[in-house]
């Protein structure tokens, strides 16, 4: 609920952003994608490959602190290159959640629970998606009906910046809460290396280009399914 919560509040701002820093349309559609996609896309791979050695608890809990820090720099932005950067942090934080989650899953659950297990994550992003909405909604309403607010050190802050930092702060709680979440055994490697080494990116393609109809055709789904929600 966290993730999509941080990464979609910005939607929800854009009025008060536009009229506060004097924002463009494309310097808005800047914030909301390429701010956010392109660096949790393409971060996506090397974080990934961290997940295949490294402890996947702390990663995870690592990109929730670092996405709820980075929500938090968004309300204290001046300037739109603030902003952007912030958002960037966002797209950075958010990048660790899914390899090092699905891996996880993975080892937790054997083969014939795995599939109803994944259901269920997908179940709570998808009600949680939409709960973030709500509740970022109520927390936008509540703002825009305050004053301008003087924080210690932070200096005046107007109600969509308070929106970001209360929106943002409850996500370093979560990434604590990793810390009681055990890092499950590693199983199903594709290749006979250590588990504490990563495997080879020949091999990773090997396996990709074997099991091409399938990797092939989940791909396509979820670009399909990416482009319908925009």
């Amino acid at each position: 609920m966290f993730n999509f919560l941080d990464r979609g509040i910005v939607q929800l701002l854009i009025g008060p952003l536009k009229a506060d820093m004097q924002l463009s349309d494309q310097q808005i559609g800047l914030l909301m994608g390429i701010a956010f996609a392109l660096f949790y896309a393409v971060l996506g791979l090397p974080i990934a490959r961290l997940v295949d050695s490294k402890s996947r608890r702390l990663i995870i809990g690592f990109g929730i602190a670092t996405w709820s820090v980075a929500t938090v720099l968004c309300g204290l932005a001046k300037t739109f290159p603030q902003l952007f950067v912030a958002r960037m942090g966002v797209g950075v934080g958010e990048a660790c959640n899914g390899p090092a989650t699905y891996s996880m899953m993975s080892d937790y659950f054997p083969p014939h629970r795995l599939p109803r297990a994944i259901a269920v994550l997908q179940l709570g992003y998808v009600s949680g998606q939409g709960l973030a909405l709500i509740l970022g909604s109520a927390v936008v309403l509540y703002f825009s009906q305050q004053p301008e607010y003087v924080l210690p050190l932070l200096g005046t802050l107007k109600p969509w910046q308070m929106t970001f930092v209360v929106v943002g702060a409850p996500g370093l709680l979560i990434a604590l809460l990793l810390a009681t979440v055990k890092e499950p055994p590693r199983g199903g490697r594709i290749s006979s290396r250590p588990a504490k080494r990563a495997i080879p990116v020949k091999d990773v393609i090997r396996f990709l280009r074997a099991n091409g109809a399938t990797y092939g055709a989940m791909f396509l789904g979820l670009a399909v399914n990416i482009i319908q929600s925009f």
